[in-house]
């Protein structure tokens, strides 16, 4: 049940990554994040005031969000933190970057998670889980060769290094969620972060963008940003509901998201008419090859 949950998040996934890019074209980066922080809590906070005023409405539902002190909500206050960090650096670099470049480097997120269980967890890796990893790292190699046809050189493009601090945070993220889902309810996890993001990005528009707007991409009003806050909630929802399940695997669970790049890849290539495809979708062959080793590691192993 969990992994055909994390195969409908990545779906929801992929086409959050769509509007994200068609909104930020010719658009100003933090205003557009900010209202999508913004959004998110909006589709949230009833859910909060219900289960605080009228728990009985949804007691026993997917959508109950329990009550929860300090020594929860500082957890919560930590990844919100660790999540709008990658935010920032993934919104920068998905505007100045084709998508069809950004989704793999994205793919490679899982790499990035079995790296830091490794590390954190002391985890060792299986021959399966070394050949992903080589794969993954040989698509890199080859996809910075991509990239440089349309003149991206990926060791002193700022955003090209954006995208990856991006995806080593959200890699980051998706270890700590495991932690989180086995400690606290996913409701409360997920309803609170954005709250919490939402003051962040609050601080974030007021002290940085709004005295410098008038020097930079001018903000311009998309209808795409909402779909940005409704494709992420939903997907976000899923995600967390299935690493809330007691069997459930963030190694797997978070190589079966990155399958989104799928949806990304053919969207950059049918509507965005995005260059250099046939060389992209080698390297995006290869990151998919190299997850599904990751797969066979974490089933055979």
């Amino acid at each position: 049940m969990w992994l055909l949950l994390a195969f409908c998040s990545a779906a929801l996934l992929g086409f959050y990554d769509v509007f994200k890019k068609k909104s930020l074209a010719n658009n100003a980066v933090l205003p557009v994040l900010g209202l999508n922080t913004l959004f998110s809590s909006l589709i949230f906070i009833p859910f909060i005031l219900i289960s605080h005023f009228s728990p009985e409405v949804l007691d026993g539902s997917l959508f109950y969000v329990p009550e929860a002190g300090w020594e929860v909500h500082k957890f919560i206050i930590l990844k919100s933190f660790i999540v709008l960090g990658s935010w920032v650096f993934g919104y920068f670099g998905m505007k100045h970057l084709p998508l069809t470049i950004v989704g793999p480097i994205n793919a490679t997120r899982p790499v990035m998670t079995l790296v830091g269980a490794l590390l954190i967890f002391g985890e060792r890796l299986n021959l399966y889980q070394w050949i992903g990893v080589l794969l993954a790292i040989l698509s890199f190699f080859l996809l910075s060769r991509s990239g440089k046809k349309e003149g991206i050189d990926f060791k002193h493009d700022r955003w090209v290094w954006f995208v990856v601090l991006a995806a080593v945070l959200g890699a980051v993220s998706g270890l700590y969620d495991k932690y989180l889902m086995g400690q606290f309810n996913n409701m409360v996890v997920q309803a609170w972060y954005n709250i919490y993001q939402l003051f962040l990005m609050g601080g974030v528009i007021l002290f940085l963008w709004w005295p410098r707007r008038k020097h930079g991409t001018p903000f311009r009003w998309d209808w795409c940003i909402i779909l940005i806050s409704i494709f992420l909630s939903a997907a976000d929802f899923v995600y967390f509901y299935a690493l809330s399940m007691e069997d459930s695997m963030i190694s797997i669970v978070s190589m079966v998201r990155r399958s989104s790049v799928v949806v990304s890849f053919l969207f950059g290539a049918m509507v965005f008419r995005e260059k250099n495809l046939k060389s992209k979708a080698v390297d995006l062959l290869l990151v998919l090859i190299s997850m599904l080793f990751l797969y066979l590691g974490n089933v055979l192993g």
